[in-house]
């Protein structure tokens, strides 16, 4: 039977100190979560490994790695990353968040046509710097990794987390080797957009129905490209009960977003990797409840 990869690992949520101001506990909540619903094994978990320096350096600047791995990035790095106070496990804890972005991958380039990391989708960082509870973009560093094979020529990045990914259209501006396309609240964080190759900001309050007309339209337009590869950053902080996001998203708009991107990846025919993204609803079991809708669905897809 064939099954759906799902890369995890318990640092995902212990690595991170229990009182930073961030849903720690969200990625262990969801791997308990999908433990009880996949009772017919369409899912494997799998531990992620760790991503190396090299692989790293595809996209960001040796002094930024290397600082963060001896642990020296300066305060002000630091706090513009969030997720303090820091604790050693931040290391490779980071590293596997990447190295299961990359496993994940390597399962799409051996033919797999979906696979997944339970974290990450990392996309305010940039070359030089984190931000926004991201210190590695495992977005920019997967597709710079997958465009080193010669069968891998251009790369569709779909982001449909609230917070538009900032850090992925600076590093991939100008670049059209990858596709990056973005819908985001528009007065939500990052406050200061850069510019993707495809950007639509939803106004305060979007409800389902406009989200996926306006997504619809979004994969239509996106018929007429050609690339190798999609990559899914899926967060879902655009639900009503987020903390961070100020749309109005129901549960199950959220699993006709997903839906409608599956059935649109299945008529394309490229394999898709599924980056996690964001997700902070008060209570967090409602994120909790749309990632494993996520995952579960995704599971679904593999024949």
């Amino acid at each position: 039977m064939s099954t759906f990869s799902l890369y995890y690992h318990p640092l995902y949520s212990d690595g991170l100190d229990r009182t930073a101001r961030f849903p720690v506990d969200r990625y262990r909540l969801l791997a308990e979560k999908i433990s009880l619903l996949n009772r017919e094994n369409k899912i494997r978990i799998r531990e992620p490994r760790l991503a190396s320096r090299d692989e790293l350096l595809l996209v960001h600047e040796e002094s930024f790695i290397d600082r963060f791995l001896e642990g020296s990035l300066s305060e002000k790095e630091v706090r513009r990353i969030g997720l303090k106070p820091w604790k050693p496990e931040i290391v490779p804890r980071t590293l596997r968040l990447v190295g299961g972005a990359l496993d994940g991958l390597d399962e799409l380039l051996n033919g797999a046509v979906l696979a997944g990391n339970m974290a990450g989708g990392t996309h305010h960082a940039f070359k030089s710097e984190g931000a926004g509870y991201c210190i590695f973009n495992d977005l920019a560093v997967a597709a710079e990794v997958a465009l080193q094979k010669e069968n891998i020529e251009r790369i569709l990045i779909l982001d449909l987390d609230v917070h538009q990914g900032d850090g992925t259209a600076d590093i991939f501006a100008g670049d059209d080797r990858v596709i990056t396309v973005s819908l985001h609240g528009q007065n939500n964080f990052p406050f200061r957009k850069k510019t993707s190759d495809l950007d639509h900001g939803f106004k305060d309050g979007t409800e389902d129905e406009e989200y996926l007309q306006v997504l619809d339209s979004v994969l239509e337009q996106l018929d007429g490209e050609h690339f190798d590869l999609i990559f899914f950053q899926a967060g879902v902080d655009g639900l009503a009960s987020d903390a961070l996001g100020l749309l109005n998203l129901s549960r199950a708009g959220m699993s006709k977003r997903n839906q409608r991107v599956f059935d649109w990846r299945r008529k394309m025919g490229k394999g898709m990797l599924i980056f996690m993204g964001g997700g902070y609803a008060k209570p967090i079991e409602d994120t909790v409840n749309a990632f494993a809708d996520l995952f579960m669905m995704a599971a679904q897809e593999i024949e």
